[in-house]
């Protein structure tokens, strides 16, 4: 009797699944994208919050990752570490509760490449130190940590980018569509747009949706290269799910910089903005087509666990 209860609730509720997950198919034909998928998120399309979801660094079961066993040559045991030190795994590690690897005192794992700031006094106690990971705190194996080393943000190629982003700030938000001048916006051009995308209207000849705009920016495809000419390539589902197709990959969050891109995409709704800035855990200076309210913007804003790193592949 309970099994014929839960068959009866779980199959319309499947099928209501399935019916959604069809109609966010990939488009196979760019050319053909409208840019209908770049719908914002209902629940405040103003601010493109993408809808709850499970935080990434959630506990998880002890040893799924490493802190003990063979490792390569690293920093001595004892050696002390000025509070503020950044550092970086070199594997996946655990956060631990304790400085020790008991089975039970597992935070949450930090993916190999995470960096952590050294807190406390910065003395090791049984070979793990006290770190920070996005505002947690906790206990890692020395063993599989070492010195942070920034990636270059200042290299010409990042720097156009954002240089490339600058004068598409104050055109209007255009769904579907990427288009703006090197010479900026004025009154008479920057266009207007109305109502709750998708279902909004534009006045004007220039303006971009968030894809679009990123799209520009980056010059993807590269024959994407005229910034006044409409474009509009690639939807989010694209960047987020690139599966290595295009010419972007992905980017550990703790380690995207200048020039690099923050993307979610979930159930149909998506969002793309380019980095200037910032701590990409915080606040961060962006440039975003960020609606049809506020149009394309150059802004100071954070982002939720949602959003994963990108970055344009060298040339």
């Amino acid at each position: 009797m309970h099994r014929a209860r839960l068959l009866a609730f779980v199959a319309p509720l499947l099928a209501t699944v399935l019916a959604l997950a069809c109609t966010d198919a990939p488009h196979d034909d760019p050319t053909l994208l409208s840019g209908a998928d770049e719908n914002p998120p209902t629940n405040n399309p103003a601010d493109d919050t993408p809808p709850p979801e499970t935080d990434a660094g959630a506990p998880v079961d002890a040893g799924s990752a490493s802190d003990s066993g063979p490792v390569d040559a690293g920093p001595p045991a004892n050696q002390l570490y000025a509070p503020g030190t950044k550092l970086e795994t070199t594997s996946d590690l655990n956060l631990r509760s304790a400085p020790d690897s008991t089975t039970n005192n597992v935070l949450r794992v930090m993916p190999l490449g995470s960096v952590v700031v050294v807190v406390a006094n910065g003395v090791p106690q049984n070979t793990f130190l006290r770190v920070s990971h996005h505002g947690l705190e906790g206990w890692a194996s020395t063993k599989y940590l070492k010195l942070y080393v920034a990636s270059n943000a200042n290299t010409p190629e990042r720097l156009g980018y954002v240089a490339r982003a600058k004068p598409g700030a104050g055109f209007g938000y255009w769904w579907g569509h990427g288009r703006y001048l090197m010479t900026g916006p004025t009154a008479a051009n920057k266009g207007v747009c109305t109502g709750d995308c998708p279902n909004c209207t534009y006045a004007g000849n220039y303006g971009s949706d968030c894809s679009g705009y990123l799209a520009k920016i980056w010059q993807v495809p590269s024959s994407n290269s005229d910034v006044s000419v409409d474009s509009h390539p690639y939807s989010t589902d694209d960047f987020y799910n690139h599966n290595n197709k295009f010419a972007w990959h992905d980017v550990l969050r703790d380690r995207t910089v200048t020039g690099d891109a923050m993307v979610y995409r979930a159930s149909g709704a998506g969002h793309i903005f380019l980095i200037e800035s910032g701590d990409p855990w915080g606040d961060m200076w962006v440039y975003e087509a960020r609606g049809c309210v506020d149009g394309t913007v150059h802004n100071l804003r954070n982002a939720t666990d949602a959003f994963k790193g990108i970055g344009k592949a060298a040339p």
